[in-house]
């Protein structure tokens, strides 16, 4: 089917992939609100404070052990079978915690929500190189995050809504999964082994050292992810040390984030189109850069969500570059692997972000740990820029 790139996502098989996308933005934070009621409700358990923090990171910590398995799975069951087996143990695992009675068994339904997540994030990835090819790939991998963006807007301000009334509410929020698992039933067919539908004969002869590229290209993710997991993690600790209302303006520059965010990935296609990945890297990297800064000066409270809305809009330019540098290199028999292995990276960088950065804050605050971020990130744009130019002087040579 031919269609233009702005009409993709319009696709019923875009479509069911953007869906099972949004999913992955529910793992960990659609429950974020309800923490406080949680703790409230199991107050009388050992240890119920630290392990209702756990719900959140207990999911990116089951995915990062998991993916290589998921890889594996996705390359010989097919990847059609592996995304219905992960959107129904989502929907299974994650409403889980809207009955199960004790605090500890919610802990290990949300190890199974993790083992899910695995499993839909490197089958769709595999899938969306399956599927589409050059400017369109491109294009999906830039409405991909766009649709987790959007998602998190829509399924965190439900969460927030259901909290009000229980603390266990939220976690019903994930049969909405249901609606996802109808569409991949019906418009994710499995495509022919080893050769995507539209691909070249070549397509499939991959890069010779795709794998130890794919593993760069994945740990780079990984430094991207780990440092923008600051916001959600530190930003209401960074909002209440100002002394501003901490719940009104973390829901505010989360939410401006993902909006930001969110557009900004919509014009990922047009920028591929104009520009060499390494200057829409250099360009995604200077607004992370810009973003930290912002937060660095601990000025006023428009100077932050101005610099939490740069973030956005910088990790959202930067991030379906990874997807579609490692789906370029992988062949196409392998691509079950490559998206396991920018799973995992992803989920890393989430789990270490906290652990990492709670001691710089403690060692050097707010200021400076913001300011090394962004002075680490400007380093980033500046290396990809200087590739980007030497990249066209030698196409002008030539």
């Amino acid at each position: 089917m031919k269609t233009s790139n702005g009409a993709l996502w319009r696709e019923p098989r875009a479509m069911a992939l953007l869906m099972a996308a949004s999913l992955t933005v529910m793992a960990n934070a659609t429950i974020s609100p309800a923490l406080t009621g949680l703790e409230q409700e199991f107050a009388a358990q050992p240890g119920a404070a630290v392990l209702v923090r756990l719900l959140v990171t207990a999911p990116s910590l089951a995915v990062v052990l998991v993916a290589p398995l998921a890889g594996w799975l996705t390359d010989r069951a097919g990847r059609r079978r592996v995304l219905l087996a992960g959107v129904w143990l989502f929907v299974l695992f994650g409403t889980a915690g809207a009955y199960l009675p004790g605090l500890q068994m919610v802990l290990v339904s949300r190890f199974g929500l993790g083992i899910a997540v695995a499993l839909i994030m490197t089958a769709q990835t595999a899938l969306i190189g399956d599927y589409f090819t050059g400017p369109r790939r491109q294009a999906l991998t830039g409405l991909q995050i766009s649709a987790r963006n959007f998602g998190g807007l829509l399924f965190i301000g439900l969460a927030g809504l259901a909290a009000t009334v229980s603390p266990r509410l939220p976690f019903l929020i994930y049969a909405l999964a249901l609606v996802c698992l109808y569409t991949v039933w019906h418009h994710a067919p499995e495509p022919a082994r080893n050769r995507a539908e539209g691909d070249r004969p070549q397509a499939d002869a991959a890069h010779p050292a795709w794998l130890a590229l794919v593993l760069a290209v994945s740990a780079l993710q990984m430094l991207t992810n780990g440092l923008f997991f600051l916001m959600p993690t530190q930003l209401p600790f960074f909002f209440q040390a100002q002394g501003f209302d901490s719940a009104a303006m973390t829901g505010a520059g989360l939410g401006l984030l993902s909006l930001c965010g969110g557009i900004a990935a919509l014009f990922y296609a047009r920028l591929k189109t104009a520009l060499p990945q390494a200057m829409i890297f250099a360009l995604g990297y200077a607004a992370l850069a810009v973003g930290f800064w912002c937060l660095a000066q601990q000025g006023s409270a428009a100077l932050s969500l101005a610099g939490a809305m740069a973030v956005g809009v910088g990790y959202a330019t930067v991030s379906p570059g990874f997807v579609a540098i490692a789906l370029e290199l992988a062949p196409a028999s392998r691509r079950g692997t490559a998206g396991a292995i920018l799973t995992a990276s992803v989920f890393s960088g989430q789990f270490l972000s906290p652990l990492v950065s709670t001691p710089a804050i403690s060692q050097w605050g707010y200021g400076g740990t913001f300011a090394g971020v962004a002075g680490g990130l400007a380093l980033l744009s500046v290396g990809a820029g200087v590739a980007a130019l030497r990249q066209h002087r030698r196409r002008a040579a030539a």
